[in-house]
């Protein structure tokens, strides 16, 4: 090989230097401008959530229930401000040190990263588009298996995917700090509950009512979810369909979307008559069934709700405190709150937890008033709680956590409302075998699957839908 000159060296360098700098991108740094002080303020509320959710995720990993239904959890969480606009990316670096890369916004201790690492590289898979790190990343942690990413900073870490029970534990986005929505692979929690400090133990029990609540209530939302879209198609299909086989494609299209039902027959039916027939009946059963609990709950809140004092608030249940904000689903969830109390209750222990972590986190929001959310109890919860205690010998405890309040003040009405825990059974509980895969659907109030089915394909981090 021929020498090469200094100066020749010299020029190489240059360019080569110039080359690099055409080619990197500008991120977003803090200037000190102006920027909008609501969306400062959320951002920091979802840091303060993600840095106390984020341990208590991996605490969970520990719990290695045989019974549960699983997920692959990362022991960190991320966001970027790829795609805001430019007075936004400056609050999303003042608050969360978070530009246009992927950024750390949570991790747990001694993984290899902090909150403001900005990770450039995952497995030699390498993009501007924070969208498509975030799917990349998303994809390796469902894997389940170590994979390294590399940091701007120029550090490699080995990320080990966490096994946890099925419920994603997500928060609100910073632009609608008060969302909140209930479904059987994730929940999402308003920003408001982190306003008062929260605690390793209160935020263990967050994790693990969400979890509990998939375990729990996951049966009965598929139920009504997979029942409705069923019945959905079956007569949005049939009403457009046209020529004598109308209702035989019609009843093909709900086998597709649920194998399990009596559709299927009429689909494979040669006779017109006969498959009409099936799925007239299956759509009727279906229907029946998944709208038994889900028609007795909203007429039982609708009624609890009306002549009741607005100041009252353990009076008021979750759903008369919330009204119409959450989507049809999260109705059907609210009948299993109480047993995802007693879920978590009898397993938070197991990781070391205080089991009336639940009674302080409630009582904390309940003094600040911050009372639209899932972790305030309302007079029946409370009473299931204060059996619980009773029971484990905790009694005492709990009337000291809820500020000497006398347990006999709370009349223990365990039959007020429907079990929880009631099998399902018939065409709809056939259903429940279903695939926990869905479509996706766009948000569109009650009676959709609201903003929860949208993060589903990209839920490691929170705010920045």
């Amino acid at each position: 090989m021929l020498p090469i000159s200094r100066s020749a060296a010299f020029v190489l360098v240059c360019a080569a230097l110039l080359l690099g700098a055409c080619s990197s991108m500008k991120y977003t740094v803090d200037d000190g401008r102006k920027v909008n002080e609501t969306l400062l303020t959320n951002l920091r509320l979802l840091g303060h959530g993600e840095r106390s959710l984020r341990p208590a995720i991996v605490r969970s990993a520990g719990l290695k229930d045989p019974d549960c239904s699983h997920q692959w959890e990362l022991p960190f969480s991320v966001a970027t401000s790829y795609e805001w606009d430019e007075d936004d990316r400056v609050a999303w670096v003042r608050a969360l040190q978070v530009d246009e890369r992927l950024t750390v916004v949570a991790a747990a201790p001694d993984i290899g990263l902090a909150p403001g690492d900005k990770i450039v590289d995952i497995k030699g898979y390498k993009k501007n588009d924070a969208n498509k790190m975030l799917h990349e990343l998303a994809e390796l942690r469902d894997d389940g298996e170590p994979f390294p990413v590399k940091t701007a900073a120029g550090r490699t870490v080995t990320v080990k995917p966490l096994q946890v029970c099925r419920g994603y534990a997500r928060l609100a986005p910073p632009v609608t700090p008060g969302y909140q929505d209930f479904h059987w692979l994730m929940s999402v929690h308003p920003l408001e509950i982190f306003g008062p400090q929260i605690t390793p133990d209160e935020a263990l029990w967050m994790v693990l009512w969400t979890q509990g609540l998939s375990e729990e209530g996951g049966a009965r939302m598929k139920t009504y979810h997979y029942s409705k879209e069923v019945v959905s198609t079956l007569f949005e299909i049939a009403s457009l369909a046209t020529g004598l086989n109308a209702a035989a494609q019609a009843a093909k299209v709900a086998v597709n979307q649920a194998a399990q039902t009596a559709a299927a027959a009429a689909a494979k039916s040669a006779s017109e008559a006969v498959a009409k027939q099936a799925l007239q009946e299956a759509a009727r059963k279906i229907a029946e069934q998944a709208a038994q609990d889900y028609a007795q709950k909203v007429g039982e809140e609708v009624v609890k709700s009306v002549g009741r004092q607005a100041g009252n608030v353990l009076r008021d249940t979750f759903m008369a405190r919330v009204g119409m904000a959450v989507s049809s689903l999260s109705w059907v969830a609210t009948t299993a709150f109480d047993d995802a109390d007693r879920w978590v209750y009898d397993r938070i222990g197991k990781l070391g937890g205080d089991p009336l972590a639940g009674a302080t986190l409630h009582q904390k929001l309940l003094d600040q008033r911050r009372v639209s959310n899932v972790f305030v109890f309302d007079e029946d919860r409370l009473a299931r709680l204060g059996m619980l205690a009773r029971q484990t010998q905790r009694e005492d405890m709990l009337a000291a956590v809820l500020k000497g309040a006398s347990l006999e003040a709370f009349t223990l009405r365990l039959t007020d409302l429907p079990s929880a825990g009631d099998d399902m059974g018939g065409v709809a509980g056939e259903m429940l075998a279903h695939s926990d895969s869905e479509e996706i659907h766009v948000p569109a109030g009650l009676g959709q699957s609201g903003l929860i089915d949208a993060m589903l394909r990209m839920p490691l981090e929170s705010g920045a839908d």
